[in-house]
């Protein structure tokens, strides 16, 4: 009997696509129904400010919880290895995804509803945050030397397919009568999950385990406790990586979740206005993510990521004052442009950038304390932080602009600091490591 022959990495990062696309769905209907839907069903005994507020601090919880789920996959990612953990953390999340949409509403089982709400929250942050350090690696760790860019970019193609996906079912519900939406039409867009959970697992399988990580155990080199050698080894580039992650949380968020609910609450405009430049700028972010990576596999990780930083920190005010415009052209471009080319620039690169700092013993540990521990603040906070300076603002963005432009200079000062990963061998990383040890 023949040994199976390994996929190629075309197919592997295809795979690695369509598992975080499902998952990433998975949690963005949550933020699409907490600035659309939640308030109104689930915290009905609060006034329509503090309503809202509650909601997206249940948001919020998805993200407090993401950590656990990155260091717990993380650690068994790195000591069995990356494929079992994949297909766990899509199991995870389809069934707290699927169980939101039979949820009662506060007005059937009272406080019960929000209990219950907050709970499968945190289930589908713990799976979402396992997913993402796996499906990168499974990705880069596949992929050819000269276009770890271009690969491991379709694992973060997941993140706007997921938008756009979440985004247009909700466009399509909101075509239903009011009524009909808030008692039954939203609901279909958490069902779907169960059939694209079927998925997902399907072409998971079909997916070995990655080389890089094969070679490690191969070699025993193994690490016992993934996040005590990181601590050790790559404490500076850890923080540093975290620095860089923090514009591309807030920019991702702030676009397609707070001013979601902005658009439609506070500047009381059809919720389409907004929804309709989020599904277009996710599209944008998903042709113009492989592009970025692609450009870093030529010109370096650092050079594309910068740009688009230094995009999204000149591109602060003009955001605000398109939106404060409040026609459906200005939201529209504002809304696309920062969800699909601010954005679509800044995390192009980061898959690649962000694996090739660090030794493959500890990675997936890595990627998912990087990404989920900065996540709760630069993406899970930012509605919270953009509702409370906006009040400040006494309904302006202009607060909200200025955070915009200090978050991005730490994100440019952080990357400063980092070196230049184009061309670093993943195998010399690890044997340097271990020579050292």
């Amino acid at each position: 009997m023949t040994d199976k022959p390994p996929p190629s990495p075309r197919k592997v990062a295809i795979a690695a696509c369509v598992g975080a696309t499902i998952e990433w769905y998975d949690f963005f209907l949550y933020g699409t129904a907490a600035g659309l839907v939640f308030n109104k069903l689930f915290f009905t005994g609060l006034s329509g400010s503090a309503a809202t507020f509650a909601s997206f601090a249940t948001f919020a919880v998805g993200f407090l919880a993401r950590p656990i789920g990155g260091l717990v996959f993380g650690h068994f990612g790195d000591r069995i290895g990356r494929k079992q953990m994949l297909l766990l953390t899509l199991v995870i999340m389809g069934v707290g995804t699927t169980l939101i949409g039979l949820l009662p509403t506060y007005d059937s089982i009272g406080v019960w509803a929000p209990i219950l709400l907050v709970v499968l929250r945190i289930l589908q942050g713990i799976g979402v945050g396992g997913e993402y350090g796996g499906a990168v690696l499974l990705a880069v760790e596949y992929a050819p030397p000269g276009r770890r860019g271009f690969f491991g970019s379709f694992a973060h193609i997941g993140v706007p397919g997921g938008l756009f996906l979440a985004s247009a079912a909700f466009s399509l519900a909101s075509l239903l009568p009011e009524d009909a939406f808030l008692a039954w039409g939203w609901r279909i867009c958490f069902l779907v999950s169960a059939g694209l959970l079927a998925i997902g697992a399907y072409i998971r399988l079909s997916v070995m385990e990655t080389p890089a990580f094969a070679k490690v155990r191969e070699r025993k080199e193994v690490s016992s406790v993934p996040l005590v050698d990181l601590l050790k080894e790559h404490p500076r580039s850890l923080l540093l990586g975290m620095g860089t992650r923090y514009i591309e949380g807030f920019t991702f968020n702030l676009f397609s979740v707070y001013l979601l609910s902005y658009v439609a609450n506070d500047l009381k405009l059809p919720r389409s206005y907004a929804l309709n430049g989020i599904v277009v700028g996710a599209l944008i972010g998903v042709a113009l993510i492989p592009i970025a990576g692609a450009l870093s596999d030529r010109v370096g990780r650092k050079p594309v990521y910068r740009a688009g930083t230094w995009a999204a920190l000149l591109f602060a005010f003009p955001a605000a004052a398109l939106v404060q415009h409040g026609t459906s052209v200005t939201v529209f471009i504002a809304l696309a442009v920062g969800i699909g080319v601010l954005d679509g620039v800044i995390y192009g690169p980061l898959a690649a950038f962000w694996a090739e700092l660090f030794s493959t013993r500890v990675r997936y540990t890595t990627l998912g304390a990087l990404y989920q521990i900065s996540g709760i603040v630069a993406s899970g906070l930012t509605p919270l932080i953009a509702a409370w300076l906006v009040s400040l603002g006494g309904g302006d963005l202009w607060w909200l602009a200025t955070y915009n432009v200090l978050i991005a200079i730490v994100s440019l000062l952080s990357a400063r600091a980092l070196p230049e990963t184009l061309g670093r061998s993943l195998d010399s990383t690890d044997r340097t490591l271990a020579t050292r040890s």
